[in-house]
């Protein structure tokens, strides 16, 4: 099970630079890119300092539709409630989170948005899971590689980089799941802009492996029904 972590549009080189670092600390090494500032330039490289090769190796992609591509398990992070529902669940519950999905899924994107303004509400969407960090205060907000340390920090717990799953079949994926849901619910009549459409994609993200099975049992049936 692999973790990767997603810059969206980072503005700063230092962000950068202190970002690879601290997934290096925490035993990570999957940095992605998406428009960023020069990443490679001297202020991110010193800030990096040890971990130059998560820098050099970063990926790089000119839209988040793209860097998230082959992802299982897609978690947005945000400082702030928005004005689209959402259920915002607290990074230190994970770690746990992850573990209950099994071996449903096997490649996580962690998407950190913009310095000043986070992700939008659009890119939001493309998330399974809405996640923050609890402050005492609003203000002022945690810098973006302070937000990278605690959640690397936090994932480091149950170290995914060896944790070891078995290979499972791909009908018994999330993803999978994911787009099972998607027919059945565009089959039945719900508008895919509808507030209740969003809503019944993220609830599916907290199934343990369990009911994804079960769920998947459930989907196969009514689709069979439907041919």
């Amino acid at each position: 099970m692999q973790i990767s972590f997603i810059l969206v549009e980072p503005s700063t080189p230092e962000n950068v630079g202190a970002s690879a670092r601290a997934i290096k600390t925490m035993g990570f090494n999957n940095l992605l890119l998406v428009s960023p500032c020069n990443h490679l330039s001297n202020p991110a490289r010193w800030l990096a300092h040890g971990s130059e090769e998560v820098l050099e190796n970063a990926r790089v992609f000119s839209s988040l539709r793209e860097a998230i591509t082959g992802f299982d398990f897609i978690i947005g992070t945000t400082a702030k409630y928005r004005s689209v529902k959402y259920d915002y669940h607290p990074v230190h519950q994970l770690p746990e989170l992850i573990k209950s999905k099994g071996g449903t899924i096997n490649n996580i994107a962690i998407l950190f948005g913009r310095e000043e303004s986070g992700l939008r509400n659009e890119e939001l969407k493309l998330c399974d899971l809405v996640t923050t960090i609890p402050m005492k205060t609003t203000f002022p907000s945690l810098n973006l590689s302070q937000a990278v340390m605690l959640y690397a920090w936090e994932l480091s717990k149950i170290g995914m980089n060896t944790f070891a799953v078995p290979p499972v079949r791909d009908e018994k994926s999330f993803r999978l799941l994911h787009q099972k849901v998607e027919i059945l619910l565009k089959r039945t009549g719900f508008d895919e802009n509808s507030a209740i459409y969003p809503r019944f994609l993220e609830r599916i993200s907290i199934l343990e492996e369990g009911d994804i099975h079960l769920i998947h049992s459930l989907c196969n049936k009514l689709l069979e029904e439907k041919k």
